[in-house]
């Protein structure tokens, strides 16, 4: 069994994509039931076309992008079961000069998502957890989940956790039974303020608790935010703002491929009113040192 190392040159990058979903596993296996799947590339406008790990890996490959893969397990709240983490931190040791594989574990799964946590990091190389609140049902303050932000912390890797409102489900009647208030990213503050060993990556600006997003990320120095899941023109004034000013070092590029391409994204991102000088830390320098790929620094 090879564990996946990375092998990326960062000289070499044009940008480190934080936020790229695996939806189509080896076997064929999709991330999402097939009504949500539909759901969702209606909301995004998206094609349908979905590639698996080794088409994600040549197409960050031709356009010289490392990138952050994950699926999200939800088993519990979807009845679904989800592509194996294992798998694709497996897969990615083959591509280890452009893919960087988080796993995800369901946290109503209690204990036994612990102890898979667990292994997926300390045996197979997982570099970093995704967690979605709103699609797996759970709160992410409660007591209850204490356990696993301890063990995330304990094994030194960062979380992506999606805050905000989600496409997936939107349209659909009640939104498919799943509670957007788990996403609010107040939440989120609690855990970073009791687990201040635990980096904590925001995904996407927070609609409609931008403010909170930008203050917890000012406020505590174990937070970052990811530009994910938005076109930059759509991005509110105030996280553009923080994003070339105080927030420069703490946030990352990321697209939400394939629901958004990189190439929109980058191209729409060219537009924002930003100093060049801020740019390379936005599309490669933040998350380099956030993932670890670089040595830490104090980013204030």
């Amino acid at each position: 069994m090879t564990r996946y190392a990375p092998e990326i040159d960062l000289d070499g990058l044009v940008a480190i994509d934080t936020h790229v979903h695996v939806e189509v596993g080896h076997d064929g296996r999709s991330s999402l039931p097939d009504d949500l799947a539909a759901a969702a590339a209606k909301y995004f406008k998206t094609d349908g076309v979905t590639p698996d790990l080794p088409g994600i890996a040549g197409y960050y490959r031709e356009r010289r992008m490392a990138a952050v893969v994950f699926t999200v397990d939800a088993r519990t709240q979807l009845g679904h079961e989800p592509i194996p983490s294992v798998d694709i931190v497996r897969e990615a040791a083959d591509h280890a000069d452009v893919l960087i594989p988080f796993a995800s574990v369901d946290p109503r799964r209690g204990e036994r998502a612990i102890d898979e946590l667990r292994e997926l990091v300390e045996v197979h190389g997982a570099r970093g957890v995704k967690l979605h609140p709103t699609v797996q049902g759970f709160d992410p303050s409660a007591d209850k989940y204490a356990p696993l932000w301890a063990a995330i912390e304990s094994l030194g890797v960062p979380a992506i956790v999606h805050t905000g409102q989600t496409g997936i489900g939107a349209g659909t009647p009640g939104g498919a039974g799943f509670k957007l208030r788990y996403s609010n990213p107040m939440l989120l503050d609690d855990v970073a303020a009791d687990h201040p060993g635990l980096q904590l990556i925001l995904a996407h600006p927070s609609v409609p608790w931008q403010d909170e997003a930008i203050s917890i990320a000012t406020h505590k120095a174990n937070v970052a935010i990811d530009l994910s899941g938005w076109s930059p023109k759509y991005f509110p004034p105030q996280l553009v703002r923080a994003a070339g000013s105080f927030l420069k070092k703490k946030v990352l590029f990321g697209s939400d491929f394939p629901l958004i391409t990189p190439d929109r994204w980058l191209r729409d991102f060219d537009g924002l009113e930003l100093a060049d000088d801020v740019r390379p830390g936005i599309l490669v320098h933040n998350a380099a040192r956030v993932l670890g790929l670089v040595p830490q620094e104090d980013p204030s």
